[in-house]
């Protein structure tokens, strides 16, 4: 059988190895809780960015629908264009014939 002594130095020993598990998880909660607070302070940030993302996508928007508004109106006044090259191109070839065929 066991002797009182070292039955009182195994639960010393035991007492002890419970109180340094306390203590290493009052450790591990608090820098849990540390990463927390960081956690929160980036997720903070990432608001913020997302805000001012937000806040350029729409401008963003604005200029691609007004740049589109002015390059419509480009493409139907260079369409213009080219259709008065078209006559001025089929009125050059007439003369050309004129002036080839000896008229």
């Amino acid at each position: 059988m066991t002797a009182p002594a070292d039955i009182k130095r195994k639960f010393r020993q035991l007492d002890n190895d419970v109180h340094a598990i306390y203590g290493k998880l009052d450790e591990i909660s608090a820098g849990q809780r540390g990463h927390g607070k960081r956690l929160d302070g980036i997720d903070g940030r990432l608001d913020g960015i997302d805000g001012r993302l937000d806040g350029i996508d729409g401008r963003l928007e604005q200029m691609d629908q007004r740049l589109s508004g002015r390059l419509d109106g480009i493409d139907g006044r260079l369409d213009g264009i080219d259709g008065r090259l078209d006559g001025v191109n089929g009125q050059l070839e007439q003369i050309l014939n004129v002036l080839g065929s000896g008229r």
